[in-house]
């Protein structure tokens, strides 16, 4: 039995080979690759982290020499900062040092661990003859007149300079080895990258070779003989019937030749049947190719159709004209009282925006309270659900973000609500602590909104970052419903944890209290409260949310930047990563820096 070399075994058969070649160069780019990452991990995870805490042990014990040579020589009393460092330095700094080198330690070799651990012995010896050699005897300034207790104390002075050359040389070996082993593992990875480079290189020559020798494999038996049939067909696309007819072959083009020169013989028949029932000749005569003929049969059916339906579809025409013509005229007088709706509304939500913006602090404001901060505040629609307040009472500065239920209009009522609700507190009040002031506001804001609705069951509420600061002390207080407080400081994001229920207890739940947080504040810290609008934006490439920890890193990164910038940074981050999708929900940060 004869084979038939088919188009799907030629075009099988090209990327088949194509395939090969590609997995054979993946197959070996990713064992490169996997052993250079091995090879990378033990750079970054264990040398280079050993060499640096071996380094930091070694000016650890250069300072200690140091310190140990001024106790010694130099009349101070026992209260003197060297002699306190010098304490530090073996109590506290050497111990946490050591932890951290056999932390890393766990990794080295057999004889690298026992090289380490005579270093550490050698050094807690050193720094006990330290302790009962000098620094117990010369305590104060009368011990340093006294000969007796001097001189005593002199020979195991001089002893030291000894044992630290002796660790310092086991240290300097030890240090060498990691650099070593470093040295050795870095080679190692840019000698696979170079294999790794050299067989790509041959491979992708194979590809191009046979890529090219398929395509003209694939242009001499497939593309030429589709091009003819495109030419044919395209022909009878313009109702040209064309005059030649295509070879036979013992493949699917084959195939579809026969099929095409029968379609061109049966066009050639029903051309002029075609014709006559175009020009209303609904008598034309038409014979079917056979009784199986759907086509004919179907062209005749339509020949009596077209003839029955010629006055009814003109009586339909004149009838539907006149029908769309009132539609029409219906439509647009709706679109036009629609268009006067939707301008009076619109009017109003502008008029309602003016005066929600009346009811935020000015620019003039947040300066005078906030100095060396600012206010990202991007609403939804037109009106927000998000408002920000500051006031000053005591001496102290108080500022909240305040996320109330909804966006739009519902939220703007909110807003409103919240707004004078929290006023009314401040200034009815006479105390300044956070987590009182929103108990109050839980009270008011239940109170108006689920008054006299013992069956109501709507949760309207607000999430609230209320901060108190005294600039003078750099004391904050906080309290928190659901949304957090962030403080920067020193490179390292700490939050402070927010009450797990909204402002506006419901009917049929217990009340609760808010805890407050007394959080004492430095110079450089960086201050940012918040709602939830910013981290629940879809967007980016694959149009997921921005996230609660994408957001905590964006603020590590921005934090260094002048607080003028950040508010600017923050705001393209935004809109680069929303891009074409619809902000889902208002926006709301303050920053702060401590200067």
């Amino acid at each position: 039995m004869k084979i038939r070399f088919t188009i799907g075994r030629k075009i099988g058969l090209g990327f088949g080979i194509i395939l090969l070649l590609f997995i054979v160069a993946s197959f070996l780019t990713n064992l490169t690759l996997t052993e250079s990452r091995t090879k990378t991990e033990k750079v970054t995870r264990i040398f280079n982290p050993s060499v640096a805490s071996l380094k930091d042990l070694n000016y650890l014990l250069i300072r200690s020499k140091l310190l140990i040579t001024k106790w010694f020589y130099i009349q101070v009393g026992n209260d003197a900062l060297d002699k306190k460092e010098l304490k530090s330095l073996i109590n506290d700094d050497y111990p946490t040092l050591k932890e951290r080198i056999k932390g890393h330690s766990v990794n080295w070799n057999k004889q690298e661990q026992l090289d380490i651990d005579s270093i550490f012995l050698s050094t807690e010896q050193m720094f006990s003859s330290y302790k009962q050699d000098i620094m117990d005897q010369l305590n104060s300034f009368d011990d340093y007149e006294d000969a007796s207790i001097k001189l005593p104390a002199l020979i195991p002075f001089e002893e030291l300079d000894v044992k630290f050359k002796a660790i310092n040389e086991k240290l300097s070996t030890l240090i060498n080895k990691q650099n070593s082993n470093a040295s050795d593992n870095s080679n190692e990875m840019l000698h696979s990258f170079s294999v790794l480079q050299k067989i790509v290189i041959r491979l992708g020559l194979f590809l191009v070779l046979g890529g090219i020798l398929i395509a003209m494999y694939t242009v001499r038996t497939i593309v030429r003989p589709i091009h003819q049939l495109k030419k044919i067909l395209l022909m009878m696309g313009r109702g040209i019937l064309p005059p030649h007819r295509i070879k036979d072959r013992n493949d699917e083009i084959g195939e579809m030749a026969i099929a095409l020169n029968g379609l061109i013989d049966g066009m050639a028949r029903t051309t002029e049947f075609a014709r006559e029932v175009g020009a209303g000749n609904f008598i034309s005569h038409y014979q079917p190719l056979s009784k199986e003929d759907t086509l004919g049969a179907a062209l005749l059916k339509m020949r009596e159709d077209l003839r029955e339906n010629e006055q009814i579809l003109e009586a339909k025409v004149i009838s539907r004209t006149e029908q769309v013509v009132r539609q029409k005229e219906e439509i647009e007088t709706k679109n036009q009282e629609l268009e006067v709706l939707y301008k009076h509304v619109t009017d109003s939500i502008k008029y309602a925006k003016r005066i929600q913006e009346a009811i935020l602090p000015p620019d003039s404001l947040v300066k005078q309270l906030l100095p060396n901060s600012f206010v990202l505040y991007k609403p939804k629609d037109i009106v927000s659900g998000d408002f920000y307040w500051m006031d000053k009472k005591d001496g102290k500065t108080m500022f909240a973000a305040v996320d109330c239920t909804g966006h739009g209009v519902p939220g703007a009522f909110m807003s409103i609500v919240g707004y004078n609700l929290l006023k009314h507190v401040v200034d009815n009040n006479n105390f300044t602590t956070p987590s009182l002031i929103l108990d109050c506001l839980n009270d008011g804001v239940s109170e108006t909104l689920h008054h006299g609705q013992e069956d109501s069951h709507a949760k309207d509420g607000m999430d609230v970052s209320f901060c108190t600061i005294d600039f003078k002390s750099l004391e904050l207080e906080y309290a928190g419903a659901f949304n957090p407080l962030f403080i920067i400081r020193n490179g390292e994001l700490l939050q402070t944890k927010a009450d797990k229920f909204p402002i506006g207890y419901f009917l049929g739940e217990q009340k609760k209290k808010f805890r407050n947080h007394d959080i004492l504040l430095q110079t450089g810290d960086c201050i940012y409260i918040f709602s939830d609008g910013y981290a629940d934006q879809f967007g980016g490439p694959f149009g997921k949310k921005f996230m609660a920890k994408h957001f905590r890193d964006l603020l590590l990164d921005v934090h260094k930047e002048p607080i003028n910038l950040q508010k600017d940074i923050l705001n393209r981050t935004f809109e680069d990563w929303r891009g074409n999708q619809e902000q889902v929900d208002d926006i709301l940060i303050i920053g702060l820096k401590i200067l």
